[in-house]
């Protein structure tokens, strides 16, 4: 057990907080900025869906609709789609791949699932009443070249000024990483993969 702080230890602690919080509120008062961001969520490390998943749950408190377009992976049954699915129409979720490329083996297959998602993703964009909207393994379609990858990067930069959009995937484009506002490399520190642990509902799926 910790020791209460005297009372000269209490005042030092008071007063470097003070002093953090002076900063800390001057550097939010610098930014005034406000407008729709485009993250992007990369790296071999696992979570990059998750987080995307969590800013939906963040945008659903707050009332906004959402989209949700999923480039790469196939119609099996995950948990954040059942749970969402209970928003109604305050979400619209269109799952278009067809597995990994491993899986379908069939290139042409993989390029025709990823343009369909593609005009998914275009349709939610020019809709406005989707706030947010998450392409998610979109950086894995646009790796294996089954989207042109101009095409992407010039329509993410005439979106729409209020559209929030998150990027998921490995390997994401350096063009992508470029245009984005904010990046986040997910590193792989430790996977439970490793050790023998199977995929489990409610952790990866």
């Amino acid at each position: 057990m910790t020791s209460e702080p005297t009372d000269s230890e209490a005042e030092r602690h008071r007063a470097k907080m003070a002093k953090r919080k002076a900063v800390q509120d001057a550097e939010v008062a610098s930014k005034a900025i406000e407008k729709g961001v485009l993250l992007v969520h990369t790296g071999p490390g696992k979570g990059k869906s998750t987080a995307a998943f969590g800013l939906v749950l963040r945008a659903l408190g707050h009332g906004w609709r959402v989209g949700v377009v999923q480039f790469i992976k196939g119609a099996w049954t995950t948990g954040e789609r059942d749970a969402l699915s209970k928003f109604g129409d305050q979400v619209s979720w269109h799952t278009m791949g067809e597995g990994f490329t491993w899986e379908t083996q069939d290139k042409a297959r993989d390029i025709a699932a990823a343009e369909r998602a593609w005009t998914k993703a275009k349709e939610l964009m020019a809709d406005p009443s989707i706030r947010l909207l998450i392409l998610d393994e979109i950086n894995i379609a646009l790796r294996y070249d089954y989207l042109p990858l101009d095409e992407v990067i010039e329509t993410l930069r005439a979106r729409r000024p209020d559209l929030h959009i998150v990027a998921t995937g490995r390997n994401a484009k350096p063009e992508l990483i470029a245009l984005a506002d904010g990046v986040t490399e997910m590193a792989a520190v430790k996977h439970h993969f490793a050790a023998g642990i199977k995929a489990q509902e409610g952790i990866e799926f």
